[in-house]
């Protein structure tokens, strides 16, 4: 297995929803509503980084980040996910390459940092951890990490973009 790793073109992007919708399918905690929120996102311009991951060809997996604020008004602060991987690949190292290359992407845009709301145990091996002096209103501090690229994590409430409600 070779996986290659892509910035996504417009071409891809009926695949990315595919991908995206096949991976959340039996997920627990979600709403199924990654796939339109990556298309929103696009729309809005907000896409940050979005990468593919391809074996032989073929995609199976994207991650998207996207610009998050802080009620403190700290810019440069990003939002890692959705990360999704084809079910059938999933457990392979393609996540997490995925989300290597795309804090990699963020550090060279001169980000600040980012935040991910997801499984502790599974982000914390890329250098996330709780900042308790960031909250995301109605979620678990256990679930909200962040990792910053500064020496600094700042305080705040955080909001992410218009597009995490799109429902369609």
């Amino acid at each position: 297995m070779t996986i290659r790793v892509r910035n996504e073109t417009v071409a891809d992007a009926p695949t990315i929803e595919t991908v995206t919708v096949a991976a959340f399918l039996e997920a627990p905690y979600t709403d199924h509503t990654e796939q339109f929120i990556v298309k929103a996102l696009r729309e809005a311009g907000q896409l940050s980084v979005s990468l593919v991951a391809e074996d032989d060809g073929r995609i199976v997996g994207h991650v998207a980040i996207s610009p998050v604020f802080l009620s403190s008004g700290e810019g440069r602060w990003y939002g890692l996910g959705p990360v999704s991987v084809l079910p059938k690949r999933q457990g392979q190292g393609i996540g997490s390459l995925l989300v290597v290359r795309g804090l990699e992407k963020l550090r060279g845009l001169g980000a600040a940092g980012c935040v991910v709301l997801g499984e502790p145990s599974y982000y914390s091996r890329f250098g996330f951890k709780v900042a308790p002096s960031l909250v995301l209103p109605g979620v678990p501090p256990t679930y909200f990490q962040a990792i910053s690229f500064t020496d600094q994590v700042p305080a705040g409430t955080v909001a992410y973009p218009e597009a995490f409600a799109a429902r369609a």
